[in-house]
């Protein structure tokens, strides 16, 4: 149950982040904590996008966990190409330090251009797969 609070944990942190105008329309009390978060957001994303691509790996590499835990293995999948691109989209500064290469930075550029316009939608679905993951990690715990 541990590893599941944190992922989503982590997730609805990373959703609230990349839906922060959603959430602060919905809640303007929030912007004092979205205030505190943002200048930890590129690292965040940063580090969400790695631990997505290798989640991602990781569901491929199990694919056998489909037709033995086929929600959990859903959720693995879902959560992990959420952290990606979400990920990529609030940590593509930081991401750019480390990346040195020209075509890799413009191949960056133009997946980053194709996500945009969907950070909000994004972000309400990491903040819906953390309260899950929360939700489930106490029923796999219980049952």
């Amino acid at each position: 149950m541990g590893a599941a609070l944190i992922n989503g944990i982590w997730m609805a942190v990373l959703g609230i982040l990349g839906a922060s105008s959603l959430v602060i329309a919905k809640k303007p009390d929030a912007k004092a904590l979205i205030d505190k978060l943002a200048p930890f957001q590129g690292w965040i994303g940063a580090i969400s996008a790695l631990w997505g691509a290798w989640g991602i790996v990781s569901s491929i590499l199990n694919l056998n966990w489909l037709s033995v835990v086929p929600i959990f293995w859903i959720t693995f999948l879902a959560t992990s190409i959420t952290l990606l691109a979400l990920g990529l989209l609030l940590g593509v500064g930081v991401l750019k330090t480390f990346i040195k290469a020209p075509a890799a930075v413009a191949k960056l550029d133009a997946t980053i251009a194709k996500l945009a316009p969907y950070q909000g939608t994004l972000g309400l679905i990491a903040i819906g797969l953390g309260v899950w993951m929360v939700v489930a990690g106490f029923l796999w715990t219980v049952g």
